[in-house]
């Protein structure tokens, strides 16, 4: 846990990416297989189910630094992370460990869920007085489930590569789909050899690069592939070994959530494994995110569910087929394969994604000016000689997006972020104006300004508060805020009955009084067409 702890404080103090590096290889070549394999399943974001709320843990906390419940409150308000205020209030520990991290997270960490308050209070107490303040923020963080470090996947795939010798790729495959930290594990992830690949184990998905220059710039259009940019989630759907397993792109197994899409899937040949996107779909349309959400996060899906909100994968390639990996083959003969494998596939549950016919750049211009009409978010181009790379990579993948939908929206409400802006409000409530002249919250956005214009608007909510709630504050409604999002639906859920996704600031409308703020009205006027679900 010392060892754990310092790594996560050398990774925590620099953004040098080669630091970043070499500490994670000097750790993983030193740590016992045990410790290394619970390190990486943490670094990339896994996590085990939370077993003690926020409320006990502040509590408990509290308790043990002998500060009444305000004072704490107080300090959480100024630190803004709930794991970092215990360490920092906690006394100093009265005894030590050299407990290793496997031992910690299997025998304590993982056994929390199975014993009663009391006895979870204990443990937990026990495991305070023995750390210092870094290792305690550590395992706070692992406790709450907010472990993060700024460290990608595909960078802790980069150490393990140096430390074993094996490909990156191979490394990056070995880490995908379902795996349990073990002994056994980590030194199967870091052998040079091959070995049996799991049943259930997708492929790493090849990402494309957002389209920053004119589409012109990509050359001859002639060797581009151009496909409809479809709103759902990316997916592979598995065949094998006389099972059926599909994974989205957040590698959550998500095969319950989708029986027909299981089904249909037993009709490809063994060995098969596609990529697409798994859109809500009826009678040849799309329905838009909004319906598909209904079958999100689910492990039973009944016959109401299927009926309101059916599903079709949309499949756009061929990464294994007949047991033989495709990945490196060109993608104009990936498709072909696919296409044909397709053909004699029963049903509309699994279908191929259409190529967008264009002879010149011109022609996918004015297709793109229909994208919203057809609910799609704007067009895929993926060079036809490429091949499935792993992660994202430019030059041969590009998502080119309609521009987004923008609003003028109203400050109301802000509260501290997290982290290195714990110290400063950066994340907000926004409002538009409904009738009878009130303002309705429509969203939450927590990027888009510069450093500098979050201390400002900093400066202003201090100055402004009207009212407080706990760590957020009402303020006076006198900024105004452009804000962009992707797509918009109706939403019980919210009391202004919409729902918008991946808002995010776009600009500070300095030029702008509150009344010249967007309405309701003409948000709900942009519900419409067929990707509105």
């Amino acid at each position: 846990m010392q060892t754990f702890a310092a790594l996560y404080a050398e990774l925590d103090k620099t953004t040098r990416t080669n630091r970043k590096l070499h500490a994670l290889a000097d750790y993983l070549r030193q740590a016992p297989p045990a410790d290394a394999a619970w390190a990486v399943y943490f670094l990339i974001g896994r996590r085990p189910k939370r077993a003690i709320s926020s409320r006990k843990l502040a509590e408990w906390a509290a308790e043990a630094a002998d500060v009444p419940g305000w004072l704490f409150e107080a300090s959480y308000f100024s630190v803004g992370d709930l794991a970092e205020t215990i360490a920092l209030l906690l006394p100093p520990a009265t005894q030590s460990t050299r407990m290793a991290l496997h031992a910690w997270v299997e025998e304590h960490l993982l056994t929390l869920a199975s014993l009663d308050e009391p006895a979870q209070k204990k443990k937990m107490l026990s495991a305070w007085r023995q750390m210092d303040t870094t290792q305690r923020l550590v395992w706070n963080k692992l406790i709450t489930g907010e472990f993060r470090i700024g460290v990608s996947q595909r960078l802790i795939t980069r150490a393990l590569a140096d430390v074993s010798g094996a490909e990156p790729a191979l490394v990056a495959h070995r880490l995908m789909g379902d795996w349990s930290p073990s002994a056994e594990f980590f030194r199967a992830l870091v052998a040079r050899e091959e070995g049996d690949s799991a049943h259930s184990r997708p492929y790493p998905f090849f990402l494309a690069y957002p389209l920053d220059k004119a589409v012109e710039k990509l050359g001859d259009p002639l060797e581009w592939l151009a496909e409809w940019k479809w709103d759902g989630i990316r997916a592979q759907v598995i065949r094998r070994g006389e099972q059926v397993f599909i994974w989205s792109r957040g590698e959550e197994l998500v095969t319950p959530a989708f029986p027909e899409l299981s089904a249909a899937a037993r009709d490809l040949p063994e060995g098969c494994v596609l990529d697409g996107e798994i859109v809500a779909w009826r009678e040849k349309a799309p329905l838009g995110f909004g319906v598909l959400q209904h079958r999100l996060g689910r492990k039973l899906v009944g016959a109401r569910i299927i009926e309101e909100a059916p599903v079709a994968l949309i499949a756009y390639d061929l990464l294994e087929y007949n047991g033989v990996d495709m990945r490196d083959r060109p993608l104009s003969q990936r498709r072909a394969q696919l296409a044909e494998l397709l053909k004699s596939l029963p049903g509309q549950h699994i279908q191929l994604s259409p190529e967008v016919p264009a002879a010149a750049w011109t022609d996918l211009s004015e297709a793109m000016q229909d994208a919203r009409k057809r609910g799609v978010e704007g067009i895929m181009l993926k060079r036809r000689s490429s091949v499935y790379r792993v992660g994202r990579k430019r030059g041969d993948w590009w998502k080119w997006k309609v521009d987004p939908y923008r609003i003028d929206a109203v400050l109301i409400y802000a509260q501290p972020g997290h982290g290195r802006r714990s110290g400063l409000f950066t994340d907000y409530t926004f409002a538009v104006w409904q009738d009878g002249g009130e303002l309705v919250p429509i969203a939450k956005a927590y990027s888009g300004l510069t450093d500098e214009e979050i201390r400002e608007v900093d400066r202003f909510i201090r100055t402004h508060t009207v009212e407080r709630f706990g760590p957020v504050r009402a303020v006076t409604p006198d900024l105004v805020f452009e804000l962009a999002f992707e797509g918009i639906q109706p939403s019980t859920r919210h009391k202004s009955g919409i729902a918008v996704r991946f808002p995010r600031i776009a600009r500070w409308r300095k030029d702008k009084a509150p009344k010249e703020a967007d309405t309701l009205a003409s948000l709900k006027a942009l519900l419409i067409g067929p990707a509105r679900g």
